[in-house]
């Protein structure tokens, strides 16, 4: 991943043509999977919760769930790993136990965190990935899972054991529930998808999922 005022005209061009011919089948029909509901929603009385996944680079997963009716705020950033502070450079590396993640600050009486999860699995990340999401390979780009509760480990606790029994992906789901805390990551990867939408990794990879969204989640879609 890298800023479009790094490339030139000639580059970005190249660039396109290797992502459409290393794009996954999901990003290049924007097909998603829309799994079922969740069977355990535990209810809340908040009307501000945090929700933090990891679902390959982040470009793609703030901009999907920016466009979530429910959703106050997204910020792009890494979690995982042990250490407190992270930046792009070290987290690609691959050494910082570090994934890309999202920090999702909702409204739970809007939409609950068991729904966040069921985009996520449906229109967010292909679950049976390792350690990758498209052309994006190493653990920074692994599928993963912050519970910031109890309540919120219990519900993806029994949502992933819900979708395996039901075999509703082809493969077993490789996403883990994990703990670490949030760094933000750097302010030009913030509202990246908004700010660069002709950006060729955005257009072959991240807006299909977007178009996911409003397709196969019309209540849930936010302009």
């Amino acid at each position: 991943m890298k800023s479009l005022a790094m490339f030139g005209t000639a580059a970005v061009a190249a660039l396109a043509a290797v992502l459409v011919t290393t794009a996954t089948p999901q990003a290049a029909n924007a097909e998603g999977l829309k799994v079922p509901p969740a069977a355990l929603v535990e209810k809340s009385a908040s009307h501000r919760e945090v929700a933090i996944v990891a679902g390959g680079c982040f470009w793609g997963v703030e901009g999907v769930y920016e466009h979530v009716n429910g959703v106050l705020d997204v910020t792009s950033g890494y979690a995982g790993g042990g250490a407190a502070r992270a930046d792009y450079e070290s987290v690609s590396s691959g050494r910082t136990g570090k994934a890309e993640a999202v920090r999702i600050v909702f409204d739970p009486s809007r939409v609950s965190y068991a729904e966040l999860l069921r985009i996520y699995f449906s229109v967010v990340a292909d679950p049976t990935q390792v350690n990758r999401q498209g052309p994006d390979v190493g653990t920074q780009y692994r599928t993963a899972i912050f519970p910031q509760s109890a309540s919120q480990a219990r519900v993806a606790r029994a949502y992933i054991a819900q979708l395996s029994k039901a075999h509703v992906f082809k493969r077993p789901i490789a996403t883990r529930l994990e703990t670490g805390r949030f760094a933000p990551a750097e302010a030009y990867h913030q509202d990246f998808m908004r700010k660069n939408p002709a950006h060729p990794y955005i257009l072959v990879h991240d807006r299909p999922k977007v178009a996911a969204l409003r397709r196969m989640f019309p209540d849930r879609w936010r302009g």
